[in-house]
């Protein structure tokens, strides 16, 4: 399993996502409903998104998290690299 090892937001609701093998892609997650997603809708909130090397994927201070999973998905078809 391929976990992330940076992100960095690049746009409204849009993360540029790094994984362990080198795969780097593009992520638009405008999905972003429900009690702990819905915080993330504010920009400043959602540009708070950090890498929690644990867990492997991309983590907020609200506790919303994506599984590096569903993120490789996505970013293979937005592949950058």
């Amino acid at each position: 399993m391929e976990i992330v090892t940076k992100a960095r937001v690049t746009g409204l609701y849009t993360l540029e996502v790094t994984f362990s093998d080198g795969l780097v892609g593009e992520i638009d997650l405008p999905e972003l409903y429900g009690e702990v997603f819905e915080p993330l809708q504010d920009p400043a909130v959602f540009a708070q998104v950090r890498v929690d090397p644990e867990l492997g994927t991309i983590v907020w201070p609200n506790g919303a998290d994506f599984s590096p999973e569903y993120l490789y998905r996505r970013a293979k078809s937005t592949a950058l690299a």
